[in-house]
């Protein structure tokens, strides 16, 4: 394991039981919450992107913030749904905080999830083309991102512009070289994983998946991470690709932990559709004293082929809760796993 970060879903409520009340309090706790990750020795800072829900959903002010509050940690995203998604427009925006994060950003995208409204993408003004579904819109607009963030210029100029252009075609500015390597790809199935080595992405796995062939998540997981380094090499790509994993994992070291999170310790793998035709297998979490838990996570498949653990924050806790969770994983149960 080379690498551990974490990954916030951003939820707020207004609840008497929450710490995170208003969109204001995800985003500004995201940030301190990254801040204090850095200090303890994190590797990552990564946030889900949900539209219509009282999630985080717009991702590049909230990184560009971060970026300019730390110095070390890699900044990112699991994963910004690209039905939603002007190509253009985003490779501006991401170029620009990748630019303010020093060359930090790990940005995961994907073709969506089940969503809080009815085809959500048709209200931000998109719609597939005749004969494509929602998800071939989402790898078309993927497609034309990295085409885009690979910096070469397509557009035709001006022959009178407002200001002195650069000669030859004119690429999106700003410009910020090595993060067209640094894009992954939440992929659900085997499939797509494949898809995603072949052009290039790196991997970014969830804590559910298609489920395909009905053995353990774990494995499922495992197999699908072995099924995409296959075709990367086979794609004759020259770097070494990354992949991660997400786990919900909590070290039981104090009375409030066990509190909140000690009946999930019997957790297990479990099955449901996340549409009519998907049948998708989640994984389980994992709770448990620090020992126990080394042992449980030496045994868990996909850990083991990742060189990434995101481990899922609960973000409504508050950013004092959620430094203590980080800090017991990473000091009580992460060496064991090879970490540092």
């Amino acid at each position: 394991m080379k690498k551990i970060g974490f990954l916030s879903f951003g939820h707020w409520s207004d609840s008497p039981h929450s710490e995170t009340r208003t969109a204001s309090d995800a985003l500004l706790q995201a940030v301190d919450l990254a801040v204090a990750a850095e200090e303890l020795g994190a590797d990552g800072a990564y946030f889900r992107v949900h539209h219509f829900a009282r999630q985080l959903t717009a991702p590049f002010p909230l990184l560009a913030a971060i970026g300019a509050r730390t110095e070390r940690i890699e900044i990112g995203t699991g994963v910004i749904d690209m039905r939603y998604e002007n190509p253009m427009y985003m490779a501006e925006d991401a170029g620009a905080a990748d630019l303010i994060a020093g060359g930090r950003l790990q940005l995961g995208i994907s073709r969506g999830s089940p969503e809080q409204v009815i085809d959500g993408w048709r209200y931000f003004g998109y719609q597939p083309g005749e004969g494509e579904t929602d998800a071939d819109m989402a790898r078309t607009h993927a497609e034309v991102l990295l085409t885009v963030l690979e910096g070469k210029g397509f557009a035709q100029p001006n022959p009178r512009p407002m200001f002195p252009n650069p000669p030859g075609l004119l690429r999106v500015e700003p410009h910020s070289p090595g993060l067209r390597e640094r894009i992954w790809w939440g992929a659900g199935s085997n499939a797509t994983a494949a898809w995603a080595a072949e052009q290039g992405m790196n991997l970014m796995s969830s804590t559910l998946k298609n489920d395909e062939g009905g053995a353990p998540f774990h494995v499922q997981q495992a197999e699908q991470i072995r099924a995409f380094r296959k075709a990367w090499s086979e794609a004759g790509w020259q770097r070494e690709p990354r992949v991660s994993v997400s786990r919900s994992i909590f070290a039981l070291t104090s009375d409030l932990d066990r509190a909140y999170f000690g009946a999930d310790g019997g957790s297990t793998d479990k099955i449901g559709y996340i549409d009519a035709d998907t049948k998708a297998i989640f994984g389980r979490s994992y709770a448990a004293e620090p020992d126990v838990l080394v042992e449980q996570l030496a045994g868990d498949e996909a850990i083991a082929e990742a060189d990434t653990l995101l481990l899922t924050v609960p973000n409504q806790l508050g950013v004092d809760y959620n430094v203590h969770v980080l800090d017991s994983i990473l000091t009580h149960v992460a060496p064991a796993l090879g970490w540092r």
